[in-house]
């Protein structure tokens, strides 16, 4: 199948990975499956995938960040769709420098990835709220800031927070985007 629709999904959820690919495929993209930096290193030998959807938080606290970093150098023209149920401005601005075209948050499903690869641009014509920021919502964006500077180590990420680790890990359970 030509590589303009060939779609490389980095996922660790093997379940989540094959319902979204077998979706993309009744579309008819050829689908290729990544779980770890390492897989998409290793298909980015033998293929050039126009499109890319690419979960932020992968096992071990690895981040989809890095693999999205290597996306992007491989092809620029490649179209990246980070997904997360992480979801914060820290890691979206950081996604999108990286060369992510668009940011969305878990749930998500094709219709909602396959609109995001069509906007690629930005919108000046989005609506700006004259609603602040709550504490919790700049205490979050902190935590996730400092999980993107600490490759997601909850360990030093905790440490430089100034928090114990397990006072991390429920925060992040609490706020994780089903």
């Amino acid at each position: 199948m030509a590589a303009e629709r060939q779609l490389l999904i980095v996922e660790d959820d093997a379940a989540f990975a094959r319902t979204l690919g077998r979706s993309f495929e009744r579309r008819g993209y050829a689908v290729l499956l990544a779980t770890s930096l390492d897989d998409v290193s290793a298909l980015l030998q033998n293929h050039s995938p126009a499109y890319a959807v690419v979960d932020l938080k992968l096992n071990g606290d690895a981040s989809g960040l890095a693999c999205v970093q290597a996306l992007h150098a491989h092809d620029a023209d490649m179209l990246i769709v980070v997904l997360t149920g992480f979801a914060s401005i820290a890691t979206a601005v950081e996604a999108i420098k990286l060369g992510a075209c668009h940011y969305l948050a878990k749930p998500s499903n094709t219709d909602d990835i396959e609109a995001a690869f069509g906007r690629v641009t930005g919108n000046t014509e989005v609506k700006l709220t004259n609603r602040s920021s709550s504490i919790k919502t700049l205490e979050w964006e902190r935590i996730h800031q400092t999980l993107v500077e600490t490759d997601f180590n909850i360990s030093e990420a905790a440490r430089r927070l100034g928090m114990h680790r397990r006072t991390l890990a429920r925060k992040l359970e609490k706020q994780q985007v089903k």
